[in-house]
């Protein structure tokens, strides 16, 4: 794991004629006070995506993103902190591994984490973190809401990848007697083959292609997984929005949902912990690949995103 230079990322405008209410995030950064927390944890990973055939850069992804997220303004109840960076030079599962231990950590320090990515292979890193944190309690199932043009369910047979974190997952929640609780929101029919669209049915996927999603549709759609589950982690890869919104991404949409949209639900999502009694404790933004950005575009959509996640996690 890396140590980050606050200096380095943290840093921006100063509001000196505000008072005490006119913060931002790089003023806010790592000032730990005894209240609810949020912890940010990057992997810096381009070998899923390269495995994958994808456009490598997303190693970048973590810092840029932490940049773009210095400047914004600081509303939300809670104290943030930034973990640092895991990053894979050469073995894939290591560093996941070691990824999975920091999550675990975090979540063990009751601080709601954010991950930032780096390929999507950082979602196999990201649940392997929730598992080892309900090590003592096996029987709590876990749910998870993909954001994304992709199922990536791939058969990891041959190879993980950035393609592979779900049917992974699959595969372990079977090896070990559990349920696999799985909702990809955003699905472009045209990127996913019949083969991965049966295996989405064969697991009970629930799934709304790019075409649908709107806010009611989606929320019907995974209510009843929200039932069934006792821990969330939700995951947002940026490739599930239009390519003019956000170009740097490995693998660009033709189409994608709105921002909005992604938005609504993230609120919603964070609303409805009460009325269905789960915990949302773990997020992330996959597919950050600022070589390919244009004006900051995607790295400004990650940090809105976390933005909002915060926001509708802890309001004041």
């Amino acid at each position: 794991m890396t140590t980050l230079e606050k200096t380095y990322h943290w840093q921006g405008r100063e509001d000196t004629e505000e008072d005490q209410n006119g913060l931002r995030w790089h003023q806010v950064m790592d000032n730990i006070q005894p209240t609810n927390s949020c912890s940010l944890l990057g992997f810096e990973c381009d070998l899923g995506v390269a495995a994958n055939k994808g456009r490598v850069g997303a190693a970048k992804g973590p810092n840029v993103i932490r940049n773009a997220l210095a400047n914004l303004a600081w509303h939300a109840d809670c104290d943030v902190r930034d973990a640092g960076n895991i990053v894979a030079a050469t073995h894939l599962a290591d560093a996941q591994t070691q990824y999975a231990q920091q999550i675990a950590k975090s979540l063990g320090e009751n601080s709601f984490v954010i991950g930032l990515g780096g390929g999507h292979e950082i979602a196999w890193g990201s649940y392997q973190g929730l598992v080892q944190h309900l090590a003592a309690n096996t029987n709590k199932k876990i749910g998870i809401i993909n954001f994304d043009a992709h199922f990536d369910l791939r058969n990891p047979a041959k190879q993980t990848s950035s393609g592979t974190p779900f049917r992974q997952i699959a595969e372990y929640c079977q090896a070990h007697h559990q349920p696999f609780h799985y909702a990809c929101l955003g699905v472009a029919s045209s990127s996913n083959t019949a083969a991965l669209f049966n295996y989405a049915t064969h697991t009970k996927t629930q799934y709304l292609l790019d075409i649908d999603c709107e806010p009611e549709t989606a929320k019907k759609c995974i209510t009843p997984m929200l039932k069934a589950v006792d821990e969330l982690y939700v995951t947002v890869c940026l490739d599930a929005f239009p390519p003019h919104i956000a170009p740097g991404v490995s693998a660009p949409s033709a189409l994608g949902i709105s921002v909005e949209f992604v938005i609504n639900m993230l609120h919603w999502i964070a609303k409805s912990e009460s009325v269905f009694h789960y915990n949302w404790g773990l997020a992330d933004i996959a597919e950050m690949n600022p070589t390919y950005d244009i004006d900051n575009r995607t790295a400004k959509l990650a940090a809105r995103l976390i933005y909002e996640t915060l926001g509708a996690k802890f309001s004041q």
